[in-house]
Parts: structure tokens; sequence; C-alpha cells
């Protein structure tokens, strides 16, 4: 089924055993969700690699604290970006992210215009396939785009050590 609303979007900051970002899109109400080691940028020209996880239920949406050590996941998180998305008209984000590829528009604190996930080739180990996560030319793009320049908390303002 088409969907034409905007839905909701969050990055979190996670330093779990390694800092990376998670991307969480509302999807048929849950959070479909990406790891991505590097974070997210607006440099066109430098694809992030973006792990496909476990959906995450909508209360993630304002989650920001520490996961107790023994817990999946443990460590620091806080909200790093948080915004609407909007899909390509007469596209269902369910079905675009079954195929392989999603297209969509993001408007959040941070990050601003198109994005593609797209599903790279099967590894050979049999375990679920990478994705990608392109920022599309548009006049959102920035060549000097670095995550790590905005290390704040779009949420409380806080950085990750100051959990």
């Amino acid at each position: 089924m088409p969907n034409h609303k905007q839905n909701r979007f969050v990055v979190q900051m996670h330093q779990a055993s390694h800092l990376h970002y998670d991307l969480r899109l509302e999807v048929d109400g849950l959070f479909a969700s990406w790891a991505i080691p590097k974070g997210p940028t607006l440099a066109v020209g430098k694809p992030r690699l973006a792990v496909h996880v476990d959906n995450h239920p909508l209360s993630y949406r304002d989650f920001e604290g520490v996961i107790p050590a023994g817990h999946y996941g443990a460590g620091r998180v806080i909200l790093w970006d948080r915004g609407t998305y909007r899909a390509r008209p007469g596209e269902d984000p369910a079905a675009a992210i079954k195929r392989g590829k999603f297209t969509f528009d993001l408007r959040g604190k941070k990050l601003h215009g198109r994005f593609t996930l797209v599903k790279i080739h099967p590894r050979t180990n049999g375990s679920e396939p990478p994705w990608l996560l392109v920022k599309d030319r548009d006049k959102d793009a920035d060549a000097a785009f670095d995550p790590a320049n905005y290390p704040r908390s779009v949420k409380s303002g806080k950085q990750l050590d100051e959990l």
C-alpha cells in the first residue's frame, strides 16, 4: 500500500562494544533499524555500511541513557538526531525494504535531504547481506559533513561521556 505520510525517524549514537549510529525508520508500527559504524553523512559519494538489525518498538523514539552491562546493546546511547521522513510518492516503505532498495527524504535536526538504503551482494558465509546508506545529490548535500563534528544529543544536549 503506498505511503504518502510523513513517518518518524531517529538516529541514536550508541557506544556499545564499538561506537556506531542506529538509524531507525518508522515502518508499520515499528522501527526498521540499521547499525551504521561510521555514522550517516550528508556527503555525496561516501556511502556508509549499514547493517540491518532487528526491528525495534516505537518506544525507542526517545530513548537516551545507559543500557546496563549484561543486557543486549549494553553501553551509552544519546538521541543524535530525530525528525520525519517521507517515502517517494507511491512507494510502500515495507515493500521497498523487502526488495532491498528504499529511497526517502529525511527532515531532521542534523540530517536533511534524499537518501537511499540499498542491499548489496550477499556474503559467502550465508549471513544477512549488508546494506549501504547513500546520500543522494541534492540541495542538502554537504561534502564537509562529518557526524563526529556533531557529538551532542538533540534531546538533552549531552555527549555520550556526559551520561
